[in-house]
């Protein structure tokens, strides 16, 4: 709101007094240091409410391992600190007009209410099973589509066109020596990024800041990633002429070879604004925790990093980005899957994480090992700009 106020004004005498909002960096920052103050201020009170308002029930969900049960009490939904956070960051210093930032708004948001239905219906039954998967993995795929077909396609003429770009990006191959196009099939694979993250995200919400550290880690590689691809500032770099090498300015995303992203200066304003509120709920989420994030934080974060991967056009890197969100995902597939077809299991528990806790690692020692794997893939994942 701060960035439009500064657009309708801009001409006149009170926008000279607000032309730092010009600047995507300052507004980067500034997202991310207002989500994090707000969520900071507002913690205790709303952790004292949800406490109050769920008195004497059971938050703490059945397959887990025993040692959870000494968690009944924790107030859950403490993701709805994050969203409203995220929410009013984006809001103030996002541009407005750009599709892409109502894209991640849209989804986060969306994939944030079918959290809080699931987290509606536990309390209110008072069991741990909550919304079906097969309703919400419907629910998921409704709002993908809607995003599409009312942000992210344009009907003019009739006939639907996409407005993303459909292109496949590769990890560590420039985009001049292979970026194939998927044309409507990238919709397909956009749906399984959406959808996946999701919920290999909410997965992973099974230990005391297990799951938004990592979160926060790839929403600074996706604002990184981001600011390099959407940005407009040139770099200098030598080119073949008739008279031989001269020195010419040409765009970052050509220079490193990566896709140019649309908005990708305001997609990075949305990323700051998901770390700034990560951070803040860290605060009270780590270990032992004050509050559960619960489907409404983790649903709608999972949302929120699916949709990052489709809209910086890093679909595949995304899954080194998301390295312990993907393992953990993978580690309940293969645990269904090994006992079903030969009635053994792989792990002592499934997500992984509770097969390391059954072997008696200390809860903080999992933790904490998980957030280096996660800096770790953010690192490899940075390591594919210059090794394209």
């Amino acid at each position: 709101m701060l960035y439009a106020l500064y657009t309708l004004l801009e001409g006149t005498e009170w926008a000279r007094w607000m032309n730092f909002l010009r600047y995507p960096t300052f507004r980067i920052v500034a997202a991310g240091v207002t989500a994090l103050a707000l969520g900071m201020w507002l913690g205790p009170s709303l952790i004292k409410r949800l406490r109050f308002a769920q008195h004497g029930q059971d938050n703490v969900r059945e397959d887990t391992p025993e040692t959870h049960q000494k968690k009944k009490g924790t107030p859950t939904m403490g993701g709805a600190l994050m969203l409203l956070c995220f929410f009013m960051a984006t809001l103030l210093f996002a541009d407005l007009t750009s599709r892409p930032v109502w894209a991640m708004l849209w989804i986060t948001g969306s994939f944030g209410g079918i959290g809080f239905l699931d987290d509606y219906l536990k309390l209110s039954k008072r069991n741990s099973k909550g919304l079906p998967g097969r309703y919400k993995l419907l629910l998921q795929t409704l709002f993908y589509l809607l995003a599409v077909c009312f942000i992210l396609c344009s009907w003019k003429g009739g006939a639907p066109q996409l407005l993303i770009d459909t292109k496949l990006v590769m990890p560590f191959v420039p985009t001049r020596y292979f970026n194939p196009d998927l044309g409507w099939f990238y919709l397909l694979l956009g749906w399984v990024l959406l959808v996946g993250t999701s919920n290999a995200v909410n997965l992973t919400d099974g230990l005391d800041g297990l799951a938004i550290a990592p979160t926060v880690v790839s929403g600074l590689v996706f604002a990184v990633l981001c600011y390099l691809g959407g940005s407009t500032v040139a770099i200098a770099d030598w080119a073949p002429g008739a008279e031989g090498q001269r020195l010419v300015g040409i765009p970052i995303h050509q220079y490193l070879g990566i896709a140019p992203i649309s908005d990708g200066a305001e997609l990075a304003v949305v990323c700051a604004a998901m770390v700034g509120a990560g951070i803040s709920f860290l605060w009270f989420n780590t270990y032992p925790a004050s509050i559960f994030m619960g489907d409404v934080g983790s649903l709608a974060l999972g949302g929120a990093l699916g949709g990052l991967a489709i809209l910086s056009k890093n679909e595949l890197v995304s899954a080194i980005i998301h390295g312990v969100f993907l393992v953990e995902a993978l580690s309940v597939v293969l645990q269904v899957a090994s006992f079903k077809t030969t009635g053994r299991r792989i792990f002592r528990m499934a997500p992984v994480h509770h097969h390391f806790e059954l072997k008696g690692w200390a809860e903080p020692k999992i933790i904490v090992r998980f957030w280096i794997m996660s800096v770790m893939c953010g690192g490899v994942a940075l390591l594919a700009l210059k090794l394209r």
